[in-house]
């Protein structure tokens, strides 16, 4: 076999039909830079949407929860094989929020190597008092700078300055939806009431946007100092604990040991937003299959393009084999043809694909909902291009098997005689 020779004929019939090798090319090309930019965008797009919510919770979330006793007393008194105790309407017991031994809980937690950092919360349901009227909201006493460092806060302060929350006594920063309802304005003193009847006075340094309208109707922050005050409580009062691991995936696993060590509730970050997760792959799985129904669309381009290209070169090929080229040399010529297309419209479409996403990170998207998102979102993942050119480089190979098998069984002397 003369690789150098059969090279040189497979690029002699790739010029013969140049126009169609060109159309076929560019099919492979259009392919590929679509499967890329669809796959960017979508994956921007995942990113951002789970970033709302993923990036902010906790791998792990420490707390105690207002629950009836799982076993109850007459459960306990008698119990058997042919016991059956009837009971109904029971009432969560008497359980404070607050977790006991909180320091001491953190303290273990930052010891632990799987663990990346720890924060604290409290969770506090109050009334913004507007005028005559109360408006139920919620309060969340976090550690600033743990909060900004684990659940990037700070970057959703669209207003004023987060650190205020540390360095200003009694302020608060305004949930962007309860500022509006409030007509509050940065440095305005508003008021709210605890759960305990308390009316408290607090000064706004910054409005919150989380993204999730909803939330931000009801959500505000404060320092957990100020939220301790506000609550009436010690130092020591933490009602939730929130942990960031170093590898997502043992979050599971981790919150069933925490719970038994500590002996606290725990809900690890897959179980409390499972829909999300569920949405991406959903997501996800649609942009592949559009990809790939694109890549085989084109695969079949050069298919027809080598078929029709062994009808009108039969004389050719008769001419080859009658000349010494066994089947597997005419087959490889075509499978040489094929590969060269997806090659050429593969790499083409890869930097076509490349350019597209760039030029789509640059469109303004401007929302009042993100104030954070400046552009669309497009994630540049390499998994997308080296998938995209292994799937070019595949789907034009099997375009071209098949229709070079039929070229090698092609019979010299039933074509020379027939001319």
């Amino acid at each position: 076999m003369n690789f150098k020779l059969i090279t040189s004929v497979a690029k002699s019939l790739l010029k013969a039909r140049w126009k169609q090798t060109l159309v076929a090319a560019v099919g492979v090309t259009f392919s590929i830079t679509m499967f890329i930019a669809l796959l960017s965008f979508m994956a921007g797009l995942n990113e951002l949407l789970d970033g709302i919510m993923l990036n902010r919770t906790p791998h792990v979330r420490l707390y105690n929860e207002v629950a009836a006793t799982k076993i109850q007393p007459i459960q306990r008194q008698y119990s058997g094989e042919n016991t059956y105790n009837f009971i109904r309407s029971i009432k969560p017991k008497d359980k404070i929020l607050a977790l006991r031994n909180s320091q001491a809980i953190m303290i273990a937690l930052k010891k632990d190597d799987r663990v990346s950092g720890v924060a604290p919360k409290i969770k506090a349901q109050v009334f913004y008092n507007v005028g005559d009227v109360d408006l139920g909201g919620l309060i969340e006493g976090i550690d600033v700078e743990e909060e900004s460092k684990l659940f990037l806060f700070k970057d959703y302060v669209t207003s004023g300055n987060y650190l205020d929350l540390k360095n200003v006594s009694n302020c608060i920063i305004l949930g962007k939806g309860v500022a509006e309802k409030m007509l509050a304005d940065i440095g305005d003193i508003i008021q709210v009431t605890t759960s305990k009847g308390e009316r408290v006075s607090l000064k706004v340094v910054g409005y919150y946007q989380s993204g999730i309208a909803e939330l931000d109707k009801v959500q505000s922050y404060a320092s957990i100092t100020t939220t301790q005050k506000l609550l009436g409580e010690s130092n020591s009062y933490v009602t939730d604990i929130q942990v960031r691991l170093k590898d997502m995936a043992l979050a599971p696993q981790l919150s069933k040991e925490y719970s038994q060590l500590f002996e606290v509730e725990a809900i690890d970050i897959q179980a409390a937003n499972a829909q999300f997760e569920t949405g991406s792959f959903v997501r996800t799985l649609i942009s592949y299959a559009v990809g790939v129904v694109l890549l085989i669309v084109a695969g079949f381009g050069i298919y027809n393009i080598l078929n029709m290209m062994i009808y009108e070169k039969m004389d050719t090929i008769a001419i080859l084999k009658a000349t010494g080229f066994s089947g597997s040399d005419v087959n490889l010529i075509f499978i040489i043809i094929a590969l060269s297309i997806g090659l050429f419209g593969g790499a083409l479409g890869l930097l076509l694909g490349f350019s597209l996403s760039a030029i789509i990170d640059q469109i303004p998207f401007i929302t009042a909902s993100l104030p954070t998102v400046k552009t669309y979102p497009v994630s540049y993942n390499p998994k997308f291009y080296v998938i995209a050119g292994l799937f070019s480089i595949f789907t034009t190979y099997l375009a071209g098997y098949f229709p070079a098998r039929k070229a090698s069984r092609v019979d010299p002397v039933i074509i020379i005689r027939g001319k």
